[in-house]
């Protein structure tokens, strides 16, 4: 933020305010009275929201600064490095390979994917220093338009993975060689608030009962542990401990391979209740011999998501008559499900894998009141209680 001064030798006024992260200081010929601080104070304004805008013009403003050489030399400095800048694909490609070592297998496959199917082809032989906040819309509006393998249009969630990796790579490139990022005052598109939608206990009753047998243990240990699909997918027996009765999360099946758990929180251990446990003992008479992974298919590999999701899954609700929704809703179901017991919150952000209670009581906590009847009658009881103790 700018000040208005004055000089002690002169009593005059000057301007003292930052412009491309320079000090910048110009003298005035107004004496140091409260009309000309409030004139100055104004036009102040005026230039520091031209600053914020890209709009200032040092010139116009200051024709007589000696500052003007200066920032010329900048400028053209910057032209000469932005003359210079690697085409897109070039850069990113360094970006990636210096990237990648810090990633999760699986994210940088979803990466490299969205980089050669539509970044790479879209913003490729450019140079990085050239692209800007037009074209970047013009991007997004783009994908708005495209559609998916099942005719819907891109999601706003798609579409915000897809420019925050484009925001990465020009942020760093802008860094590097020293151009304003395009990506000043764009947003991430607005995404709709989802619902969860967990199963009543009603309802993991009737699935349990009717799944097909060799699957039932599976679904016993979805319900009643939120562990996620890739960690039950890749739970092996070595993290399973029976004395303890407890599972240890510490890796995850995704896209055909072992790889560490979605976040650092996600290592942790889940108590086993009585179901989870008997589940396991008799799991492991058909698979603890045989295999290193818990629940195997019929080749003794680790079970596949979308095997699962269209040959067992989906058709059991279809058959049941339940309203379709994916497996991940048993995770949500034993979140919901502990809350209704009237488990400790910290306790059971533990055992979902949460870094705090946050998640939890933003997620599931309108779930509480309808399923404990934790509506307020329990605090009105105790003012009840408490003030009839004064009532002789």
């Amino acid at each position: 933020m700018g000040h208005i001064r004055a000089r002690k030798e002169t009593g005059k006024l000057y301007f003292d305010f930052k412009y491309q992260n320079i000090r910048c200081r110009e003298q005035t010929n107004l004496l140091d009275t409260a009309p000309n601080r409030k004139k100055l104070e104004k036009m102040l304004d005026r230039i520091e929201a031209e600053i914020l805008l890209n709009q200032f013009d040092y010139r116009a403003t200051f024709p007589s600064s000696t500052m003007l050489s200066k920032f010329e030399s900048i400028q053209n400095k910057r032209r000469q490095l932005q003359t210079d800048t690697p085409l897109f694909k070039d850069f990113t490609e360094q970006w990636f390979s210096e990237m990648k070592g810090s990633w999760r297998i699986s994210y940088i496959d979803s990466i490299r994917h969205i980089l050669d199917k539509r970044l790479l082809p879209t913003f490729g032989e450019v140079d990085v220093s050239h692209i800007k906040k037009a074209d970047l819309m013009s991007f997004r509006a783009e994908l708005s338009q495209q559609k998916k393998k099942n005719g819907n249009l891109l999601s706003p969630t798609h579409i915000n993975r897809h420019m925050k990796i484009l925001r990465m790579i020009l942020t760093e490139a802008a860094d590097r060689f020293e151009f304003l990022t395009p990506f000043r005052n764009i947003k991430p598109l607005k995404v709709p608030k989802s619902d969860i939608e967990p199963f009543t206990f009603d309802e993991v009753n009737l699935i349990l009962n009717m799944v097909r047998p060799d699957f039932k243990d599976y679904y016993i240990v979805r319900f009643f542990t939120g562990m996620r699909t890739g960690e039950i997918h890749g739970l092996k027996w070595r993290f399973v401990d029976f004395e303890k009765r407890q599972i240890l999360i510490r890796e995850c099946y995704v896209r055909g391979r072992t790889e560490y758990t979605k976040t650092d929180e996600s290592q942790r251990e889940i108590h086993m209740s009585q179901p989870v446990l008997d589940a396991l003992k008799a799991q492991f008479k058909v698979t603890g011999e045989i295999s290193e992974y818990v629940f195997i298919n019929s080749a003794g590999l680790p079970l596949n998501h979308s095997n699962m999701a269209t040959r067992v899954w989906h058709p059991l609700l279809r058959h049941l008559g339940l309203r379709k929704r994916t497996a991940y809703q048993t995770r949500h179901t034993a979140a919901t499900l502990w809350l209704a017991s009237g488990e400790a919150p910290e306790w059971i952000a533990r055992q979902m894998g949460h870094a705090n209670t946050e998640m939890l009581f933003r997620v599931y906590s309108r779930y509480v009141p309808n399923l404990t009847r934790q509506d307020g009658s329990a605090f009105e009881r105790l003012i009840n209680e408490q003030m009839n103790k004064g009532v002789k």
